[in-house]
């Protein structure tokens, strides 16, 4: 989580499927905790979301550049059922060795 936050806007490089999924628990139950809070809550929610959606599609890119594929790819959360492919490519494991987004993060 800290590693997503250090870098917000980091599209570049690649994140291990933990830093990924780790992220998305966050963001989770950050979201079930605000829904408990009647009305304040929901405001609260919006700004935390807008302040979260940057990092959250960079981790994104950052993970689909793990396992070789383009960061262009997380644009298919857009898509109905097509974006489950997504879900697919979180789970894969890394790309073996280096590849053209860097070092593979599970050597380091």
């Amino acid at each position: 989580i800290k590693t997503c936050f250090s870098k917000y806007a980091d599209f570049n490089g690649r994140a291990r499927r933990s830093e990924f999924w780790f992220w998305y628990l966050f963001t989770v139950i950050v979201g079930l905790i605000l829904e408990c809070i009647p009305v304040i809550g929901w405001i609260i929610g919006w700004i935390i979301s807008i302040a979260l959606i940057i990092p959250s599609w960079a981790v994104g890119a950052r993970r689909l550049h793990d396992t070789g594929r383009s960061g262009w790819w997380y644009l298919l959360v857009l898509v109905p059922l097509v974006n489950l492919l997504l879900i697919y490519f979180f789970i894969c494991d890394s790309q073996a060795g280096s590849n053209e987004y860097g070092e593979n993060p599970k050597g380091m």
